[in-house]
């Protein structure tokens, strides 16, 4: 799926905390946060993509999830936080070429030409990453190389990023056609800016074949890489964009131009953005895929990233000034996103009350983002009772309908959408702040669930009055309205 994600190390954040974030940018899939507990984790896996029937092992742990509500296409989990306090998001499509794809062709699903023949199933995807890894993971590490020994095995159909975060560290796993791998662990100093095009732009070869201890990958890709002559690189450098990855006319449509907005805010000083000198530009093939930011990053940060629409820049499709360059750009926030979510691990808290879970729904332009404790028996109703009818009494819908709303009278609404957005991440951060210093004096952790439904009944009340406000400006500015009195 078209996604956008944003790593951040602890160094990098502004307490210390790991992140790793991405926007699931579906086709206005409907979503709902839910916990999954171990006694009702699957003993054997089906996919329904794929077809392929997986055992898994005996010892899941509790962990968060967001899958879709209609089930027919897969569950497709897409984010989520264990009881180890290990973060997952999975996944990013990502690009690549067709050398690569030649050399290690996709594992596609064959059905049976004949009632003599069988099915031959096809490998493992993003409708499946979640729930095949995330239940049986001590460490964001763990997470790569248990997804990679699966990808070994199974092989996948399609090109995907995922990342896994702990209190320590960040990891990013790239897929490489239909079995091969390459992982590295984010620097701690540093924010990864992933826009649906293989990222990984330099690599530790030595380290991979020795150590392992900040990058990994297939135990044969030096002769993958050499069999099928697929290195690029003539410089001396090893960079597995240019071995693995894209550089196409679309790219510079729909991927570059969102690194480049992503940069331009976490770096605007220290590289040169716009202009005929420009470091980079909106369709540059070498935007840098990690950087160390210019100021800590905070989860505010990370959501004004991932709901942005090239603000400030020509190419800003609200903008009434904006010139020919207007719309032309894929903006990061769009109009068909599920759900937003933040992993953050806070190294800095009690083991219990480490992990919080920033959760959006709907188009992030518009919506807001809610923090939620993830070491809990059951999430609010609020967030997981959620059906397939357009319904207020859930925030999916409830954040769905305030971006159907707002966008058509962007002028119009954008000072209420901004006051709703500071007013639940201000009341969320004041709730969490309250409950983390109740539950650490006491030493004792039962409030989550409260806290979390403390959480819910204010982003409900402030998410209803928004749609009051909303539904009363779309009202003013229909086209069938008159001026002259008749009444």
């Amino acid at each position: 799926m078209p996604c956008t994600t944003i790593l951040v190390g602890k160094g990098a954040s502004h307490d210390g905390s790991t992140m790793i974030a991405r926007t699931d940018d579906g086709h206005f899939d409907v979503k709902k946060l839910m916990v999954m507990d171990p006694k009702k984790q699957p003993k054997v896996y089906k996919s329904v993509i794929g077809h392929l029937s997986i055992e898994l092992p005996e010892d899941p742990l509790r962990y968060t999830y967001c899958p879709n509500v209609d089930l027919k296409d897969g569950i497709w989990a897409t984010t989520g936080i264990n009881a180890a306090n290990v973060g997952m998001t999975a996944t990013e499509t990502i690009t690549s070429n067709p050398r690569v794809m030649a050399a290690d062709p996709m594992v596609r699903r064959r059905k049976a030409e004949t009632r003599k023949d069988k099915d031959i199933p096809g490998g493992i995807g993003e409708e499946d990453l979640l729930m095949l890894v995330l239940p049986y993971i001590r460490s964001a590490r763990e997470g790569v190389l248990r997804l990679a020994s699966l990808l070994e095995e199974y092989g996948t159909y399609e090109s995907n990023g995922i990342a896994f975060n702990d209190s320590d560290e960040v990891w990013w796993l790239e897929t490489i056609g239909g079995h091969h791998w390459i992982a590295r662990r984010v620097k701690d100093e540093e924010c990864v800016i992933m826009p649906n095009q293989f990222g990984l732009d330099h690599f530790d070869l030595k380290d991979a074949f020795g150590e392992q201890k900040e990058n990994l990958c297939s135990a044969d890709l030096r002769e993958f890489i050499a069999e099928n002559y697929l290195d690029l690189n003539n410089d001396g450098a090893f960079n597995p964009r240019r071995i693995f990855g894209s550089r196409t006319d679309s790219d510079h449509i729909y991927n570059t131009p969102r690194a480049w907005f992503m940069g331009r805010y976490l770096c605007p000083t220290r590289y040169r953005w716009e202009g005929e000198n420009a470091d980079f530009t909106p369709e540059s093939d070498n935007i840098p895929w990690s950087l160390v930011p210019e100021a800590k990053v905070t989860p505010e940060d990370v959501k004004y990233l991932l709901s942005s629409h090239y603000q400030g820049t020509p190419y800003n499709p609200y903008s009434a000034s904006a010139g020919t360059g207007k719309g032309m750009y894929r903006t990061i926030g769009i109009n068909r996103t599920g759900v937003m979510s933040i992993c953050q691990i806070r190294g800095y808290m009690p083991e219990a009350l480490k992990a919080v879970e920033w959760i959006c729904f709907g188009s992030t332009t518009f919506d807001t983002v809610l923090p939620v404790y993830t070491n809990v028996s059951r999430m609010p109703d609020y967030l997981s009772k959620v059906t397939t009818d357009v319904d207020t009494a859930n925030f999916y819908w409830g954040s769905r309908l305030i971006g159907a709303l707002a966008d058509p009278h962007y002028g119009q609404s954008i000072q209420t959408v901004e006051r709703y957005q500071n007013g639940v991440v201000t009341e969320g951060r004041r709730i969490m702040r309250e409950y983390d210093r109740k539950m650490t004096e006491a030493g004792s952790f039962d409030l989550m669930e409260k806290a979390n439904e403390d959480l819910c009944a204010m982003a409900k009340a402030k998410t209803t009055d928004t749609l009051n406000k909303l539904v009363m400006t779309a009202s003013q500015a229909m086209k069938n309205g008159f001026n002259r009195a008749d009444n």
